[in-house]
Parts: structure tokens; sequence; C-alpha cells
């Protein structure tokens, strides 16, 4: 299984950007996928999440900022960043919980590489 991000870009305050997250490999379903970001000399920290029954959860410092949408298909997924701030900042990861098998009991976790998002001068 591969993650990958992509749609890196510069935060501006009051701006907007896409970080869309793709899976691709043997995958039955993606029970949750996740952006994390990850600030210089912080923990990552969760962002949103979305699950496979379309759920979704976001942090408090984003809500009613950020949205997760379905893309092409649905091993696609994008995070829309807009009304950006400058605590925005920092790598976003993108992580996929993801059963293998229809008939498997357990689900296993990939990360992609991450998308840098860094201040605008």
């Amino acid at each position: 299984v591969e993650v990958v991000e992509s749609g890196g870009g510069l935060v501006q305050p009051g701006g907007s950007l896409r970080l869309p997250c793709e899976a691709s490999g043997i995958i039955f379903r993606i029970e949750n996928m996740g952006w994390y970001r990850q600030a210089p000399g912080d923990q990552r920290e969760l962002v949103a999440i979305v699950s496979s029954d379309g759920s979704t959860k976001y942090a408090d410092d984003v809500k009613g900022r950020f949205t997760i949408s379905r893309d092409n298909d649905d091993r696609t997924k994008c995070l829309q960043m807009t009304g950006q701030k400058r605590e925005d900042t920092g790598v976003y990861y993108c992580k996929a919980e993801i059963r293998h098998y229809s008939c498997g009991l357990y689900n296993y976790a990939y990360w992609g590489q991450g998308a840098q998002v860094p201040l605008s001068s």
C-alpha cells in the first residue's frame, strides 16, 4: 500500500489550499483517512479525519475552516483548507487505516511522506 499526499503550498492568511491524499494497493476498505500536522519542534497532531461511514472529526482550531471531501474515488480524499491562519503552517501527513481483505480482522495504518505547508513571507 502506498499513501501519497500532494498539493502542498504556502499558508497565506485568509487563503485556501487543497491537500489531496490517495491510497493505492491491495485495499478492501479504507476505514479511516486523516491528516496530521507537525509544526517545527512540536508533536504530530490530528487535524481532520474521515471514516468509512462518512463521519468526520476536526480539531477545534480548524472547525469551520477545513473540510474533508471525497475526490475522484473512494481511495482519494481531499482536505480543503480555507481561511488560513499563520498557525496552520507545518508538514501535513496523511494516514490511512486500511482493511486489506473482506475477511480481514485487523486494520493496518500507513503514512504518507508529508506535504510542506510553510508560511508565506
